[in-house]
């Protein structure tokens, strides 16, 4: 694969990227050159995929298979009043187009199954998992390990949530829950209600995960579990 050239457009726009010890040019054209894949374009998949496409993240897939609805507004803020009705994956693209013209954006008007889960996921360099479904959690956690793709896991509910990160190796989300009886307390935002910047914090995690992983910088959240609540506004961290 050719090394990215930068347009003098994209120096202007990543200056700060550029500037930054740790990232520079060479960080940025990693960056450029990546693929990664948010799977769920709600409460959590909205800032990642705002700051995914912000920092210049090359290729972002989106994988929703879910139409806005009014409700949604409150916390997934990627999408709009005037996008209510419309396929969540195309309000995300389209607004993604607005904030930086240079991702490319690959829309999967589907819901991520047993049956397309490998194909779709085995093209990208990292997964976020950004869904309100275990279900969904689970299989992007197996098919990942399967494949051997480092992943991000994200869940909230009510005042709080957590989110681990796994690279082939690690402990991962199943270890952390092994049957999905081990959820049966957790229920989704739908029946409890959530606070709406609750997804923004931990979803802004995730995609500063990605970042991390795709740049090769500090320490990411593998074998650790991190805890958020709000009401306390603690982060709290479970080492495994």
């Amino acid at each position: 694969m050719g090394r990215s050239i930068f347009t003098d457009e994209e120096v202007q726009r990543y200056l700060r990227h550029i500037d930054l010890k740790g990232v520079g040019p060479e960080g940025q054209r990693k960056l450029k050159d990546s693929r990664i894949c948010v799977v769920g374009a709600g409460g959590l998949g909205s800032p990642a995929l705002l700051y995914l496409a912000a920092a210049g993240i090359g290729t972002i897939g989106i994988v929703d298979g879910d139409n806005v609805d009014l409700s949604n507004l409150q916390r997934q803020v990627i999408h709009s009043t005037a996008a209510v009705g419309t396929p969540k994956c195309l309000s995300a693209q389209r607004r993604i187009a607005e904030i930086n013209p240079h991702v490319n954006v690959v829309c999967y008007n589907e819901f991520l199954t047993a049956e397309n889960a490998e194909s779709i996921l085995s093209q990208y360099d990292f997964i976020i998992e950004a869904t309100d479904h275990f279900e969904s959690k689970y299989l992007v956690n197996d098919t990942c390990v399967k494949i051997g793709k480092p992943f991000s896991i994200g869940g909230v509910q009510q005042f709080g949530g957590q989110t681990i990160t796994c690279v082939p190796g690690s402990r991962t989300y199943r270890d952390v829950f092994p049957e999905a009886e081990d959820t049966r307390g957790c229920q989704s935002c739908a029946a409890q209600g959530i606070l709406g910047i609750v997804p923004g914090i931990l979803g802004t995690i995730q995609a500063t995960e990605a970042i991390k992983h795709t740049l090769s910088l500090g320490q990411l959240l593998t074998d650790r579990l991190l805890i958020f609540d709000a009401l306390s506004m603690s982060f709290n961290v479970l080492r495994f």
